[in-house]
């Protein structure tokens, strides 16, 4: 177990004033089967009064209005959590994670990696766990993909990431969900936090023996006790830190974000 204080900061600019300001945040970690958070404060500029509830996926939800004018839109969370991946607790199993979602639906470059895994999961034990599979996965991701800040968006899907070969962690988690799901194996998107990231992190999930289990294609490695779970879902639609919608003439956009995680 590891004791983790966190610090999440997002600081929204815009071009020029908007009103009518509603938003909807996925910014707290929460405590679940392999993590407990204490001691959250949550930071709105400018003030508003947030309405706290838990969506379909366990996560925990934040909205809230702003009708008057502003340029600025910032949130900070802190908080502590205790981690504890090698005494995951249960969960019940939910087969939606079996299917493609929306950024996930194979193309040719995802089905030519599908067909070299399951070239390489014959060559397993025939009692591979579902981990074992997945660690194989995992490895052709990650030696496909060349790690290039900007090369994609959160629009991207997992077949044009894989396509192109550059993305960030939200490709490499992508593709290695639409890869693992067609191979028979069960796995959810990760939101979250990583010390030394600066900002949050992406990865993700596979069902074995009653548990979800963390694999990082980005750094091709399990996860441990450093990784601070905030959201997840089928991809990161179902993850995404926040959203919104506004009033406003022509109003440009500009965003900063700064996430630190380190052990107490």
């Amino acid at each position: 177990m590891k004791k983790l204080v966190f610090d999440y900061e997002m600081k929204l600019s815009f071009s020029s004033p908007v009103t009518d300001h509603r938003f909807q945040l996925r910014c707290v970690p929460g405590s679940g089967p392999r993590q407990q958070v204490v001691d959250v404060e949550v930071e709105i500029e400018p003030k508003a009064e947030l309405e706290t509830t838990v969506d379909a996926f366990d996560s925990v939800v934040k909205t809230g209005y702003i009708r008057q004018a502003h340029s600025n839109f910032n949130y900070s969370v802190k908080g502590i959590a205790f981690v504890d991946t090698e005494n995951t607790k249960p969960e019940k199993y939910k087969p939606l994670y079996r299917f493609d979602s929306a950024l996930t639906v194979p193309g040719s470059s995802i089905a030519a990696m599908i067909a070299v895994c399951r070239a390489k999961l014959a060559d397993l034990q025939p009692n591979a766990t579902a981990v074992e599979q997945a660690q194989v996965v995992m490895d052709e991701v990650f030696r496909a993909f060349t790690y290039t800040p900007g090369a994609t968006t959160i629009r991207t899907t997992a077949e044009q990431a894989l396509t192109q070969g550059t993305g960030v962690c939200q490709d490499y988690a992508h593709v290695m969900l639409a890869v693992c799901r067609h191979l028979g194996l069960t796995a959810r998107y990760i939101a979250g936090l990583l010390g030394g990231e600066g900002a949050t992190h992406a990865w993700i999930e596979v069902y074995h023996d009653g548990r979800w289990i963390g694999l990082d294609p980005t750094h091709n490695r399990m996860v441990d006790d450093n990784y601070i779970t905030i959201a997840h879902g089928r991809d990161y639609r179902d993850c995404m830190l926040d959203i919104g919608i506004f009033s406003g003439d022509n109003v440009r956009q500009s965003q900063w974000v700064n996430a630190s995680v380190h052990e107490q």
